[in-house]
């Protein structure tokens, strides 16, 4: 098997619309930028966040602060035979006690990360409330799990694969759909 780039979904600029978008319903739907903080999934939500809270702060003048969640150790499939994931850093140096929490990821498929990942902010403090923001909704669930924001929704068969990358990581803006292709040896 083999996994090929089957379709561009998403260029720089149209990842910039949909942050900018997703901003201005962040800023419509909480009444501005008080109280509110940016929690975004290792790795890449992490970046999505950074660019959300400039965004925000552009539109609305408020200062969002952002964190870092991993959510490794609250994974449902750790133990179970795969590779043994690494674990990195939660990075949240400020109390999220009684604010409204965004969170935010990449993209959105089953709904366990978000799971993992709600189980590790209630590790944390008290939120008023949690939001979920993603770039990319995919479909598929297995919870029921929605986003509050989407940058993109991309229905896609369960054997597609949804890859972003950004600059930040990958040193380009771009999201793909990947697909598993049988090798032509």
């Amino acid at each position: 098997m083999k996994v090929i780039e089957k379709a561009q979904i998403m260029d720089a600029a149209a990842i910039q619309r949909s942050l900018t978008r997703v901003s201005h319903e962040i800023i419509e739907k909480n009444k501005g930028t008080a109280d509110l903080v940016l929690i975004g999934l290792r790795s890449r939500g992490v970046d999505i966040a950074r660019r959300l809270s400039q965004r925000l702060k552009e539109i609305d003048g408020g200062n969002v602060p952002v964190g870092a969640l991993d959510i490794t150790l609250y994974r449902d499939d750790l133990g179970k035979g795969g590779p043994q994931p690494t674990v990195r850093k939660t990075e949240i140096p400020f109390s999220i006690d009684k604010k409204k929490v965004i969170l935010v990821d990449d993209v959105l498929y089953t709904g366990r990360t978000t799971r993992a990942a709600l189980d590790g902010l209630m590790d944390l403090g008290r939120p008023r409330l949690i939001q979920l923001a993603v770039l990319v909704d995919r479909g598929h669930r297995e919870l029921p799990i929605r986003a509050d924001y989407v940058g993109k929704n991309v229905p896609t068969s369960k054997t597609e694969q949804v890859q972003v990358m950004l600059q930040e990581e990958d040193g380009v803006d771009r999201v793909v759909i990947m697909e598993a292709t049988e090798d032509d040896r």
